[in-house]
C-alpha cells in the first residue's frame, strides 16, 4: 500500500452554485491532478473510481455529512483507494478553505499545497449565471459521464454538457446536469428538543408503555447522537426487557430516518410500573 503523505493535494474553492464542477476537469488538467474529489465521489476523467455521491442522499443533512466523509465505511473505502493509488495528485472541490481542510483531514491526506478559486477561472458574469441556474432550477453539475450517473445517482438527470478539448474517449470531458432529491436552499438546524420530542413520541407508541416517556439527547465526540429514554410500563404479555428493547430499536431507527442524523446509542431505563 502507498504512503498517503506522498499524495499532492490541491483545492478548488468557490461558493455553492458558482460553477466549480462545470470547470473541474479543466482546472484538474491545469494542476496535473489525476483525481477529483467532489461531493463524496472520487473521479478520474469523468469516471467514478470510488466513493458515494452526496447528491444521491435523500436530505440535506446526510448530503453534507456524505460530502465531508463523515460515514466510516465511506471514508475508509476512499482512504484505502488512495493508499493503493499513491503517489498521485488529487484536487478537492469545496465551498470554502475550511471545508477543503476538513475533507483532507478526514481522508488522512496532506493539506492542500495550492488553492485555486472559482474567481480565477470564471468571470463575474459566468458566476452570476451559474448562481441563477442553481437558484431557479435547483440543478447541479457532476463532472461524470451520464452513463455512470444513471448507475450511481438517485435524483433526476436533466441534461448533459460536453467539453471538446482533449477528448480521449467518448465521455472525456462530459458533465451531467442533475436535480438532487434534496434540492432546496437555506440553513438547516435541528434543535435537541425536536429530537427529544420525536423519540418520546415513538417510545410512547410501543406496547405496554404508559405515560409520556422522558428523553434526553446528547451529542457524542463523533457528532452522532446518544439518546436516553425513561419509560414506565404496564404489566402484560411482554416482559420488561422485551418492551425496553422494542423502544430502543424503534427510537434509533425513527430518529435516523426522520432526521438523517447518526444515532450512536439509545439507552432505555424502566423507571416504574403503571396502569
Amino acid at each position: 500500500m502507498g504512503d498517503l503523505k506522498k499524495i499532492r493535494v490541491y483545492a478548488f474553492v468557490g461558493a455553492a452554485g458558482t460553477g466549480k464542477s462545470q470547470r473541474a476537469q479543466f482546472v484538474a488538467d491545469y494542476l496535473d491532478a489525476e483525481y477529483i474529489i467532489d461531493d463524496g465521489l472520487v473521479i478520474r476523467r469523468t469516471a467514478i473510481v470510488c466513493g458515494k455521491s452526496a447528491k444521491a442522499e435523500r436530505n440535506q443533512i446526510r448530503a453534507i455529512r456524505r460530502a465531508l466523509f463523515e460515514y466510516d465505511d465511506h471514508r475508509r473505502a476512499v482512504i484505502d483507494f488512495f493508499k493503493s493509488a499513491a503517489p498521485c495528485a488529487v484536487m478537492v472541490i469545496a465551498t470554502s478553505d475550511d471545508m477543503a481542510s476538513r475533507i483532507v483531514k478526514k481522508l488522512e491526506l496532506p493539506l492542500p499545497e495550492r488553492v485555486i478559486r472559482i474567481e480565477e477561472v470564471a468571470t463575474p458574469e459566468e458566476i452570476a449565471r451559474a448562481r441563477k441556474e442553481r437558484q431557479s432550477k435547483g440543478q447541479h453539475v457532476i463532472p461524470v459521464s451520464h452513463v455512470l450517473v444513471r448507475k450511481n445517482f438517485a435524483g433526476k438527470m436533466v441534461g448533459r454538457l460536453r467539453v471538446l478539448w482533449r477528448a480521449k474517449s467518448p465521455y472525456d470531458g462530459e458533465k451531467t446536469i442533475v436535480r438532487p432529491p434534496f434540492s432546496f436552499y437555506g440553513d438547516v438546524h435541528i434543535e435537541p428538543e425536536a429530537i427529544e420530542q420525536l423519540a418520546s413520541y415513538i417510545a410512547s407508541k410501543a406496547p405496554q408503555v404508559v405515560s409520556k416517556p422522558v428523553c434526553k439527547v446528547y451529542s457524542t465526540e463523533t457528532d452522532s447522537l446518544s439518546i436516553d429514554i425513561d419509560i414506565k410500563i404496564s404489566l402484560g404479555p411482554r416482559n420488561i426487557l422485551s418492551v425496553a428493547e422494542t423502544v430502543r430499536q424503534r427510537a434509533a431507527k425513527s430518529v435516523r430516518y426522520f432526521s438523517g442524523l447518526d444515532v450512536y446509542n439509545v439507552n432505555v431505563s424502566v423507571t416504574g410500573i403503571g396502569q
